[in-house]
């Protein structure tokens, strides 16, 4: 894996695979129907398998790879999904053997310059690389919104590294070196009790580096916020991020994509 690699997500591992949202259902048919194949795909900075599981509906066979040892062995196992510890410049894959290379969430940790040519090198020919990420929550109830949002912002928001502004733009400022498709709108939510949206603050990055550094976990005071909010406290209440989605075939553009 790359000496460069910075695993922000090990103290947070449990709470990522336990929290984290999952993506749209029609998100994965589309990109199926528009793969050249359903035989492989590499499900590349794959976390503990968030978007790993959806693709193995579609796909005979699914690779997770991530750099995080932490995050693969929090994954839970699915028929057809192989997970491996793997950077993503050196997936250990063969030679044009991929149908769909896809990114959810993590392009903005790669090495892109890197990235790209190995996702040039496994995809067959007409294979789809496919990148999205969602940006900051919504949640039901304009109190309760307003609180969360003080808390990215706030709270923890000196703590986000600085390619969380790449998530918030959508990856429109990274380069895409590939034939773009345009995408269709999809929508992302769920539906949380209170424990189920803390527990995914808990998971966010900027979280995990708050801890570290200051020693206390800020997510209790936002729960004594919240818990007045959000009675009864099992409720679920409709939870919304936006969706970005880039899609492209392999190009032949040339030179270096630095972020």
């Amino acid at each position: 894996m790359s000496d460069t690699f910075t695993d922000h997500f090990a103290s947070v591992a449990a709470d990522y695979a336990g929290f984290r949202p999952t993506y749209p259902a029609k998100l994965f048919a589309w990109l199926a129907d528009i793969a050249p194949g359903r035989t492989l795909a590499w499900d590349c900075a794959a976390g503990s398998g968030q978007a790993s599981r959806d693709l193995a509906l579609h796909f005979e066979r699914v690779v997770a790879t991530d750099a995080s040892s932490a995050q693969i062995a929090a994954a839970m196992p699915q028929p057809g999904v192989e997970y491996r510890v793997a950077a993503a410049e050196a997936s250990g894959l063969p030679d044009a053997a991929v149908d769909l290379v896809a990114v959810a969430q993590a392009l903005h940790w790669l090495d892109l310059d890197r990235f790209y040519a190995e996702t040039r090198r496994v995809l067959k020919p007409g294979g789809i690389l496919a990148v999205w990420s969602y940006g900051v929550l919504s949640v039901e109830g304009a109190t309760a919104n307003a609180q969360v949002e003080a808390f990215y912002r706030d709270t923890v928001g000196p703590y986000w590294p600085p390619e969380r502004r790449l998530v918030e733009s959508g990856y429109r400022t990274l380069p895409f070196p590939f034939a773009e498709i345009p995408a269709p709108a999809f929508d992302m939510e769920a539906h949380w009790t209170l424990s189920e949206l803390l527990g995914y603050i808990r998971s966010w990055s900027a979280t995990g580096r708050y801890i570290a550094e200051r020693g206390h976990d800020p997510v209790a005071p936002l729960a004594t916020e919240l818990s007045p909010l959000w009675t009864p406290p099992h409720d679920r209440r409709r939870v919304t991020w936006p969706l970005a989605v880039r899609v492209g075939k392999a190009s032949p553009v040339a030179g270096r994509h630095n972020r």
